[in-house]
């Protein structure tokens, strides 16, 4: 018996559509033998209609295979269009262009954009033909390959920022005492004398979506912030100074059986005074604040990816 199918994939309005476009199946022969007493009268019949039972066999099993195509198309219709990521961003996941069958993998190209969760996923369509892509060590062994654009991560800083979601208040650090006034006293005595052993805080914020580009075996990120120095007196929060932050960072990601790994490094550090409301501000103390919180934030991340 030979049983054969040909069926396409297409992109249709970012859903994958499967049509059969060949299906049949062959019995060049069928055989069957009864045995007992009166299985030679019903042997005739069986001989006699055996090109018709022939017949229905093919019929069947062709017929079950539509069904299963028919199936397959339904849940390939129905895959989900966007995944959310948490009630502000979710991932585009809809199909761009069709599917490319090679001799030994297939490609699909997604979306991968990150967008508002409350918006409509809508399908785009890509020109990939001049995109360059770097297989990595050992490739050939594994049975997926995921490839990023840069663009899937800066839309998600994007959308992180417009949301006001890319700032943080500073109350913790390791060097806590850095924290307090009474640190500042000889460095800035006139914050010291208007709130004595008071304790600070540091608000960081992005003043613009953090930038993101993926070189080979590295990814590397730039961040604009705006630190501003505050003050808590009296259970008030008070802002005293404000200083305009710029930081480069680069690293690598890497899959390790289970195990998601990966290095952060600092490129680029640098900072100068906004404005301040107790004078002449020493950026030095600031620094060592700053860099000590980057520094915190790297080994939970390293720990995080571990």
């Amino acid at each position: 018996m030979e049983v054969g199918v040909s069926m396409g994939i297409k992109n249709q309005n970012g859903s994958l559509k499967l049509t059969v476009m060949e299906c049949g199946c062959y019995m060049k022969e069928l055989d069957i033998t009864l045995n007992g007493g009166a299985s030679w009268f019903y042997q005739v019949f069986i001989d006699a209609s055996s090109n018709h039972i022939r017949s229905s066999v093919e019929n069947a099993i062709t017929k079950k295979i539509m069904e299963g195509a028919l199936k397959l198309d339904s849940l390939l219709a129905n895959l989900p269009k966007k995944i959310d990521l948490d009630s502000v961003a979710a991932m585009n996941v809809t199909f761009v262009n069709d599917p490319l069958f090679k001799s030994s993998s297939v490609e699909f190209d997604i979306d991968g954009l990150f967008i508002p969760s409350d918006e409509t996923a809508v399908p785009r369509y890509m020109i990939l033909g001049d995109i360059k892509y770097t297989l990595p060590l050992g490739s050939s062994s594994k049975m997926l390959w995921i490839s990023l654009d840069e663009d899937v991560f800066n839309s998600v800083s994007d959308l992180y920022f417009k949301a006001g979601l890319l700032r943080r208040m500073v109350d913790k650090i390791p060097n806590q005492f850095l924290l307090n006034t009474a640190s500042w006293r000889f460095l800035v005595p006139q914050l010291y004398q208007k709130y004595p052993d008071d304790n600070m805080l540091l608000n960081i914020s992005a003043i613009s979506p953090p930038s993101v580009r993926i070189n080979v075996g590295r990814i590397d990120a730039t961040v604009d912030l705006d630190v501003t120095v505050n003050v808590l007196d009296s259970g008030k929060i008070i802002p005293v100074a404000c200083m305009s932050v710029s930081v480069a960072v680069s690293g690598a990601a890497a899959v390790s059986g289970n195990n998601l790994g990966g290095r952060v490094e600092l490129d680029y550090f640098s900072f100068t005074l906004k404005w301040s409301q107790v004078g002449k501000l020493h950026t030095v103390l600031v620094q060592v604040i700053l860099l000590n919180y980057i520094f915190m934030l790297s080994s939970c991340l390293s720990y995080f990816v571990s």
